[in-house]
């Protein structure tokens, strides 16, 4: 979370007169269907500024979705790309069981105690793997961070299922031991 929206999060309540959540109890009772009648709803009924009332039913609606639902919206139109996510969350789950899988918008965190590999569909026929992995050079298939930027250290592009090789399960289980 970015420390803007964490700042308008923790004023929410000396702002508004109540929490997120208090805010998202109220917008789960009225269950609106576009983002603009939640919007208008808290302007016209409450009072609250468009920027409360639009961070408000924003984080509602991210919420309500299901971990199911994040990752069909990130491979919506790259439906191709689903039996690589499929076989790279198949070998991080026999890890072991401290591993935790958690979609958000736009990738998927892969968490142990600290994040240490990270999902992203990129394009229609690729995936960006990114992982974190200290003191470890670059190569021609394990490069920098990319568009990943301080999330991860280095990132692979793959393009196909057999893609995750014995190389690449190397650098996740590197990644995995790192992230302790």
């Amino acid at each position: 979370m970015d420390q803007a929206l964490k700042t308008m999060i923790d004023n929410m309540p000396a702002k508004t007169g109540k929490s997120l959540e208090e805010w998202k109890r109220i917008l789960k009772e009225k269950a609106f269907g576009k983002h603009s009648e939640g919007v208008k709803y808290l302007k016209t009924e409450h009072q609250v500024t468009h920027g409360f009332a639009n961070t408000i039913v924003l984080l509602s609606k991210e919420e309500n979705q299901s971990s199911e639902d994040l990752v069909e919206s990130q491979y919506k139109g790259k439906e191709g790309l689903l039996p690589i996510y499929k076989a790279l969350i198949s070998h991080l789950k026999s890890l072991g069981s401290d591993v935790t899988i958690t979609p958000k918008k736009g990738s998927v965190s892969i968490i142990r105690k600290h994040q240490f590999v990270l999902i992203k569909p990129a394009t229609k026929t690729r995936i960006d793997l990114g992982f974190k992995l200290k003191d470890k050079p670059t190569g021609d298939r394990l490069g920098d961070s990319g568009p990943f930027g301080t999330m991860c250290t280095h990132r692979v592009m793959i393009s196909e299922v057999s893609e995750i090789d014995h190389e690449l399960k190397g650098w996740i289980q590197e990644a995995y031991d790192q992230s302790v």
